[in-house]
């Protein structure tokens, strides 16, 4: 079964709107033909200062004026980032995580791309906090840009597809869904597992049990090779053992990777029963897709 991604939600912040974020949900929307639904949500606290609010409901008159302005400003600000994609813009009024993750649902979207930085400190803090929230409520996977400041610019393209896998009962479908989008283009595929830690603390400082490690990672390596075959997939696989956010970003640089996929658990959205998925995401290189 091919992967198809029909229509994209990408959340914007105006004037703030983080590029890069922009120009993967272009890339994507490009290549499967997709419909873009961007959303720019109207915070409270962003509304004019001494604009008296009740029930966040404003006049006709000055909603208006907020609307228009911030058509105008996406217009000049991602006009030339999103030619040739068929964009509907949408601008709504209240909690932005709320109503990102609610029209995710209403309108059926296949991927949410959205930023987890942005432009200015207070910006930064809200635009984490929103992204964080995002994930713990959609269904749907999420593409996520953690845009870091020491990332070259690049062209984006998709050559290298690094999956982490947890061998969890949801690994089957993590694996599948980042082989489908290595296929898709034509992308390597690396799976990693990091497993605990193989230390033994004593007298000194703490040493490698050399039989505790190569008991947990032939049990790794034993499990990821059972499933691979019954998904009949040929991936290249990396195994550690330590601190999982900075062992996936060496396996992540090591594979040349692209695009980090993760899996989460669906009961406890994007991040409620994945421990350490929102840290990941945060600090990862590359932009990270949770499924």
């Amino acid at each position: 079964m091919d992967i198809f991604i029909n229509k994209i939600l990408l959340p914007v912040a105006v004037p703030d709107a983080e590029l890069n974020a922009v120009r993967q949900a272009a890339f994507l929307a490009r290549h499967f033909g997709s419909e873009v639904v961007l959303v720019h949500v109207v915070a409270p606290m962003s509304y004019p200062v001494g604009i008296l609010e009740i029930g966040y409901e404003l006049s006709g008159d000055l909603h208006a004026k907020i609307i228009e302005r911030a058509q105008t400003d996406l217009h000049q600000l991602l006009g030339s980032e999103l030619d040739g994609i068929a964009v509907r813009p949408l601008l709504l009024k209240g909690d932005p995580a709320v109503e990102i993750a609610q029209i995710a649902r209403d309108e059926h979207v296949d991927l949410i791309v959205q930023s987890t930085r942005g432009h200015g400190m207070f910006y930064r803090f809200l635009l984490g906090s929103v992204a964080a929230k995002v994930l713990h409520e959609s269904t749907c996977p999420v593409w996520t840009n953690t845009q870091l400041d020491a990332a070259p610019a690049r062209k984006f393209v998709i050559d290298s597809v690094v999956c982490a896998v947890d061998l969890n009962p949801h690994s089957r479908n993590t694996v599948l869904r980042a082989a489908r989008i290595a296929k898709e283009f034509g992308a390597r595929l690396t799976l990693v597992h990091i497993t605990g830690g193989v230390e033994a603390y004593g007298p000194g400082a703490p040493h490698i049990v050399p039989e505790w490690k190569a008991e947990i990672v032939g049990y790794a390596a034993r499990e990821i090779a059972k499933l691979q075959q019954d998904l009949g997939t040929k991936a290249e696989v990396i195994i550690d053992s330590g601190n999982v956010c900075k062992l996936l970003n060496r396996a992540v640089d090591q594979a040349k990777g692209d695009v980090l996929v993760i899996g989460h658990m669906p009961s406890g959205g994007h991040l409620g029963e994945n421990g350490s998925g929102y840290a990941i995401i945060r600090e990862s290189h590359i932009p990270v897709m949770s499924v």
